[in-house]
């Protein structure tokens, strides 16, 4: 079935073929999909008023307003760097009398007139703006602002485009869930409600995984209809986020052409991104995966990175490319050399690289994932790691879009000390095997050195969660045979031993003696926190402790303070519970020697572990593995 451009509607499963001239690159926003998206990151009010709404604004008399805002720009350095366009054009529909300006900044963050035009009494008039796309290569982005005099101005509509490929391929989204069926109603249903996201899309996948179902929720039946028969659903055993991702993967690539867009079930959803992350993947001069830019759930004008890396010797993945940005408010002044504000607000003017993107919202071409194959079955935690350094090792880049994004939960109000980690450090250390050099005595150290950590900190389901996740990954490929659901219980039933791994509410505290447990806040962290290590390691092994009991905030939750006690009631970090700890030696020199020996096993047998993983990830990520482990044969 042909279709051509993308337009308000689809027809589902189409295959790629030629559209119209030109391709919307971006719609320029004026409000978010919800009333909790701060407005200013979609158009800033320099002076005087305007009324905004989510794709129309009205500029009054002797006003000022500007797109130069994180979903406002365009970002001209990326369109230049990886694609084959050369120019691009801002369409406005007008009404009114204005001056309206394309505006360019460049890598060092200054400003400069690419066009203008002035506007009077208009009805309905389309205004164009075009600039080349040719002195961009190192940084900068585009924008447009608007200034009336005596008379207002209405814009009905902003476009950005681009000239359209030959061929134009479709999108089809993968949502993974399990068990946040209200979350991933909501992400249909902000799909579902705009025509210019659906325009791109020629299925939305929803891999449930759980047992609160998606199709359970009374809207079910409605969404269905409103994705215009675009909605598939499958229901499958609980394989984690590279399950659910890869059974949509495998199922685009066997059904068409479409390129895959895998995106969280917990997030919430700016449809603007399909619109976005299509046009570019259409256009990039070779397949490129492309990535979309988280935003903080809990503190919305946040960006948590502009392009990240894996650090794979310390096994952290997740860090902020130098000269990236790094979780930065984007609604505050940018500072000059001097410290000084600039009177422009933070931008990332200059361009930077990715490794990865995270797959909270990442485009993958349909090419790369029939070569690449599916992702290796580790459950979750470093899977869009694994594949992303995967891509790269086969010269396919990855591209993180500024100003497509959308919000997510904050990672730093979730606690760490909780049955995933155990897939955070195995997978940590099959991905590095697999992409790194793999240096065992450093990854020895650093396991090794999590572990003592934990340990002064009386985290013992902590610690041997560490230990249970570098033991199986010393247990070599085979470890992966089922995809990790029976990891995953053994972990949780592993943690439940300990009772340090319990969350208990506030008003339970009075139950187990603690009701009166005085505050003690930290001291300013150690300079030195090797010798401070020693130093609580001494006074582990004397019976030494600076208090009795005591309650500690979240924040101040360090082991070298926590490890001053010898019971102590720790706050979560999702505020909402508290951990009661106590100091058992007996525990700690029984972990600490299992660690030893799993640090030993480490630098002993880790070159012979590399090559065993590396020789099977193309049997792990072959699609026969996974229509096994799907139930599929």
């Amino acid at each position: 079935m042909s279709r051509s451009a993308p337009s308000a509607t689809a027809e589902p499963e189409a295959e790629p073929t030629a559209p119209a001239t030109r391709l919307v690159a971006q719609r320029g926003l004026f409000r978010g999909p919800d009333p909790v998206c701060p407005d200013e990151l979609y158009t800033t009010v320099v002076s005087g008023a305007a009324e905004r709404e989510r794709a129309r604004i009205t500029v009054q008399p002797f006003s000022a307003v500007s797109t130069d805002t994180y979903f406002g720009r365009f970002p001209a350095s990326h369109w230049q760097r990886w694609t084959v366009v050369t120019e691009v054009t801002v369409e406005l529909v007008v009404s009114g009398s204005a001056k309206v300006s394309l505006v360019a900044s460049d890598f060092r963050g200054e400003t400069r007139p690419e066009a203008a035009v002035d506007v009077h009494g208009a009805t309905d008039q389309v205004v164009t703006l075009t600039a080349k796309l040719d002195k961009f290569l190192d940084g900068g982005f585009l924008w447009v602002e608007i200034a009336t005099d005596d008379t207002g101005l209405a814009v009905d509509r902003l476009v950005w485009t681009v000239a359209a490929p030959e061929v134009y391929r479709p999108t089809s989204v993968v949502i993974c869930t399990f068990n946040r069926a209200d979350d991933c109603v909501r992400t249909l249903g902000a799909l579902a409600g705009d025509d210019a996201a659906l325009g791109v899309l020629d299925a939305v996948y929803v891999v449930d995984q759980g047992t609160d179902t998606v199709q359970s929720r009374p809207q079910f039946t409605d969404l269905d209809n409103a994705l215009g028969g675009r909605l598939r659903y499958l229901r499958q055993p609980n394989l984690g986020g590279a399950g659910g991702f890869g059974r949509g993967m495998y199922e685009v690539t066997k059904s068409g052409e479409s390129n895959v867009l895998l995106m969280d079930d917990d997030v919430l959803c700016e449809p603007e991104i399909a619109v976005r992350l299509s046009a570019f993947a259409n256009r990039t001069q070779r397949p490129t995966l492309v990535g979309g830019q988280m935003l903080r759930l809990l503190h919305p004008t946040r960006l948590i990175a502009s392009a990240e890396y894996a650090d794979f010797n310390q096994l952290i993945p997740g860090q902020v490319v130098h000269n990236g940005l790094d979780d930065i408010d984007l609604l505050e002044p940018a500072l000059d050399a001097n410290g000084e504000p600039t009177g422009h607000p933070v931008r990332g003017d200059r361009r930077v690289e990715a490794d990865y993107n995270a797959w909270w919202s990442c485009l993958i071409p349909n090419e790369i994932v029939r070569e690449l194959g599916l992702p290796l079955p580790i459950f979750f935690q470093w899977d869009d790691v694994e594949y992303g350094y995967r891509a790269r090792s086969r010269g396919y880049n990855t591209v993180t879009l500024p100003g497509a994004g959308l919000w997510h939960a904050d990672f730093d109000w979730k606690d760490g000390d909780k049955w995933n980690e155990y897939f955070a450090v195995r997978n940590s250390m099959i991905v590095s095997a697999l992409h790194s050099a793999f240096p065992p005595k450093q990854i020895a150290r650093v396991v090794t050195s999590r572990v003592a950590r934990a340990l002064l900190g009386m985290q013992y389901g902590f610690a041997v969660t560490m230990i249970k996740a570098a033991e199986d990954f010393l247990e070599g490929p085979r470890a992966l045979h089922d995809g990790g659901q029976q990891a995953a219980a053994d972990i949780r039933k592993l943690r439940a031993e300990y009772p340090d791994t319990v969350a208990h509410p506030v008003g339970k505290l009075p139950e187990l003696g603690l009701a009166g447990v005085p505050l003690i806040q930290a001291a300013p962290a150690p300079k030195s926190p090797r010798l401070v290590l020693l130093k609580r390691l001494a006074h582990l092994a004397t019976g030494r402790s600076a208090h009795p009991v005591g309650a500690v905030p979240s924040v101040d939750s360090s082991w070298w303070h926590v490890s001053q006690f010898e019971k102590v009631v720790v706050t979560d970090a999702a505020q909402d519970a508290v951990r009661v700890r106590v100091r058992d030696k007996a525990a700690t020199i029984e972990l600490a020697k299992r660690a030893a020996q799993v640090a030993r096993r480490i630098i002993a047998e880790g070159p012979r572990l590399q090559e065993e993983y590396r020789a099977a990830v193309p049997a792990l990520t072959d699609k026969d593995n996974w229509e096994r482990l799907y139930g599929l044969r």
